[in-house]
C-alpha cells in the first residue's frame, strides 16, 4: 500500500537513529515535519528492528508504519520526503547541515556527552540526555531517565546525571541488560522475539583467542540483540531481554522513546518558531 504520509513542515535533523532518536523521528514524521535522520556508517543498535538506523545496511527499514531510506546525498532528501520516507544519511560529521539548513537540529545520539552539537546549527536545537547544558550547547535539554521527570523540558541547566544502571521493567533492572565482557566480533546464538531463560547462550564475543560466550541473566524475551559479526569494543550494550514476556514489544516503538518524541514535538511549539501563539515563558 502507498505510504500516505505527508512530510512538507519544516526540516528537523536528528542526530542519531538508533531506538530513542527514531522514538522522536516517528512523532516529527507523523506529524508532518520533513524529518532527516544522520548516523555513523556502522551504526550499534540492539533494538534495530525498531531504528531507523536500520536503513542503513538494509537500504530501506520501516517502524510501526513510517519507512525510512538510506540516501547517499542530501539533495536526495526531497525526493524521499515526496514518498513519504525519512531519509537516512551517513554523516556523522553533519557535512550535510548547511544545505539542509534545519529549523530544528536533536541531537538524539545518547553518548552522554556531547560530540559536535552547538546552538548555531539551527533556530532550535535539543540535547537528549546527560552531556549537553541547556542554554549552553543547546537551546533544550530534554530528561531521558526514567521516574517522574522523564521527557521533562529543561530550559536551564543539564539532565540528571547518567547513573549507569539500567531502568527497571516488570521489577528487574541491571540483569535485563548485557554487556559486551571485552572487545571483539560479536556472534548471536538466539533471535529477537524469542523466549529466553536465565542461563541460555545468548551469543558469543570472540576476540580471536578465545570465544567468550554470553548468557541470560534473566527469564523472558530477548527484546535486542546485536546482529551476528557485530565489531564490538569492550562493555558495548549487545542484549535486552524483557522479562514482561510480551513478544509484540519487540517490533514496537517504547513509552520512553514515545515519550522523548513528544517532547521534542512540545518544544518545538513552545519555541514560537512555528507560531507566535506558542511562546515559551
Amino acid at each position: 500500500m502507498k505510504n500516505e504520509l505527508v512530510m512538507n513542515g519544516p526540516v528537523v535533523l536528528v542526530r542519531g537513529a538508533g531506538e530513542q532518536a527514531s522514538g522522536v523521528g516517528w512523532v516529527l514524521a507523523k506529524t508532518g515535519f520533513r524529518v532527516v535522520m544522520t548516523e555513523v556508517a556502522v551504526p550499534l543498535m540492539v533494538r534495530w528492528p525498531v531504528c531507523f538506523g536500520t536503513a542503513v545496511s538494509e537500504g530501506r527499514w520501516q517502524v510501526e508504519g513510517v519507512q525510512s531510506s538510506r540516501v547517499a546525498d542530501p539533495k536526495e532528501c526531497e525526493t524521499a520526503w515526496r514518498a513519504g520516507e525519512i531519509p537516512v544519511l551517513i554523516d556523522p560529521a553533519l557535512e550535510c547541515l548547511s544545505l539542509l539548513n534545519p529549523l530544528v537540529l536533536v541531537d538524539a545520539i545518547m553518548a552522554k556527552r556531547n560530540l559536535g552539537t552547538a546552538r548555531s546549527m539551527a533556530r532550535r536545537t535539543f540535547g537528549l540526555g546527560p552531556g549537553f547544558t541547556a542554554g549552553v550547547d543547546v537551546d533544550v535539554v530534554v530528561e531521558t531517565n526514567r521516574g517522574h521527570n522523564l521527557a521533562r523540558l529543561i530550559y536551564k541547566g543539564e539532565a540528571q546525571p547518567n547513573t549507569g544502571i539500567p531502568g527497571e521493567v516488570a521489577g528487574v533492572s541491571s540483569r535485563r541488560v548485557l554487556y559486551s565482557p571485552k572487545a571483539g566480533i560479536f556472534r548471536a546464538k538466539r533471535s529477537i522475539g524469542e523466549q529466553v531463560s536465565e542461563g541460555d547462550c545468548l551469543g558469543e564475543i570472540d576476540d580471536g583467542i578465545r570465544p567468550e560466550e554470553i548468557l541470560a541473566l534473566c527469564n523472558g524475551v530477548l527484546r535486542g540483540l546485536l546482529r551476528t559479526e557485530t565489531p564490538v569494543a569492550e562493555h558495548v550494550k549487545i542484549g535486552d531481554i524483557d522479562p514482561r514476556g510480551q513478544v509484540e514489544y519487540c517490533r514496537t516503538i517504547t513509552e520512553k522513546a514515545r515519550a522523548l518524541g513528544g517532547a521534542v514535538l512540545q518544544g518545538i511549539l513552545e519555541s514560537g518558531i512555528l507560531s507566535p501563539l506558542c511562546n515559551h515563558e
